[in-house]
């Protein structure tokens, strides 16, 4: 699940503004150690390292950042998975946990084109289970001088957002926009959109009725929940999960008006508001987009990361907001029926849908936290 930060605030934020007035400059302060990495990127010596430090800024779900990264062979980059972050209620098969890793080695690879270097990557060299991630590699992956030229979508990777505030309903989305950003994106999967007017209306209300699943069922709901990072302190001492900082998030939290126990409570007003305003952001998509792939292999998950990562580089090309809306995607009994009809609706003919976000304009938002590189490389 995704919170709107603007809408939690207008939710929660009446009560405590002189709160946030008595805390002046401390409750403002933003949390510098976590945003770091995105400033210390591309500031390596090493080229791998110069690499890996643009993918550990590439989209991932609930920010979880489970990459693990051993160079201790030269020139060479082997990826892990740190099975202590994967999703095991709202992502039992980890398969969305594998997107994100996809993610992760398309950017690897832009990022390394910049330096004149290919990425050869070998996936899951020792094998894979499809229903459960381990300790064996994700990925090998050399380094070796190229005659290809860099990827124009690199110099999006600092930009690159996913916006999670509702988007502007008076903006329609230009039907050329949405061609430009499907080319941008098929390459390993089957990418398709629509900003039709029927269309919109019917995965507005499939990605609503999702939603409200995923959060009315306790423990996908506190899967969430426990990801809470509220305020600069928590954010900088774990700069993962949901993120809530700034200075009405540090008075809400204060003042005990926004904390996880406070979310968990359901007859609370804070939460029924709260939920309305997730649900939001499902009812102002201005238009669709979607991946499938033929199988559901690890294979074919890394090849859906790929692609989406691309297609939220093309999206912050074009101008465009793009936020993953992928709960009825999700495989938990609870979603099976709403799984079942987005297949039906977006698959038909077979496959498998790894990918759905809402597309559309909106404000801009700052940069996600991040653990720094160093804390990621299990050779140091």
């Amino acid at each position: 699940m995704k919170i709107s930060r603007r809408k939690t605030l207008a939710i929660l934020g009446g009560g405590v503004v002189a709160a946030a007035g008595a805390g002046g400059w401390a409750l403002a302060r933003p949390p510098a150690k976590a945003l770091a990495p995105w400033e210390a990127a591309g500031a390596y010596a090493d080229p791998r390292m110069r690499a890996l430090s643009w993918a550990i800024l590439a989209p991932n779900p609930h920010n979880r950042q489970p990459w693990m990264v051993d160079l201790s062979t030269p020139d060479q980059v082997a990826l892990y998975v740190d099975t202590d972050r994967l999703l095991p209620h709202t992502d039992p098969f980890s398969r969305q946990i594998v997107i994100g890793l996809g993610c992760f080695l398309e950017v690897l690879r832009l990022a390394a084109l910049q330096d004149g270097l290919a990425v050869e990557t070998a996936l899951f060299p020792e094998g894979s289970d499809p229903e459960q991630l381990d300790a064996r590699p994700v990925a090998v992956c050399r380094f070796a001088p190229t005659t290809e030229g860099p990827d124009p979508l690199f110099a999006q990777v600092p930009f690159r957002r996913t916006l999670k505030e509702p988007f502007d309903v008076t903006r329609p989305v230009a039907r050329d926009a949405l061609q430009a950003l499907v080319a941008a994106g098929a390459h390993g999967s089957a990418v398709a959109g629509s900003v039709d007017e029927g269309d919109i209306a019917a995965l507005r209300k499939l990605t609503y009725d999702a939603l409200v699943i995923e959060i009315e069922t306790e423990r996908t709901y506190k899967e969430s929940v426990d990801l809470f990072r509220i305020g600069r302190r928590e954010v900088n001492a774990n700069p993962d999960g949901i993120d809530f900082s700034g200075p009405m998030f540090e008075a809400l939290h204060l003042t005990g008006l926004f904390n996880r126990d406070v979310a968990m409570d359901r007859e609370s007003s804070g939460y029924k508001q709260g939920l309305a305003a997730v649900l939001e952001n499902a009812d102002t998509a201005m238009g669709h987009i979607w991946q499938v792939t033929d199988g559901n292999s690890r294979a074919d998950q890394i090849a859906a990361g790929r692609d989406w990562v691309r297609l939220n580089l093309a999206a912050t090309g074009l101008g465009l907001g793009m936020q993953p809306l992928s709960q009825a995607l999700q495989e938990y009994p609870e979603m099976a029926g709403l799984y079942a009809d987005i297949h039906q609706r977006l698959a038909p003919h077979g496959g498998t849908v790894q990918m759905l976000a809402r597309i559309g304009y909106g404000p801009q938002v700052g940069v996600s936290p991040r653990w720094p590189l160093e804390s990621k490389r299990l050779d140091a």
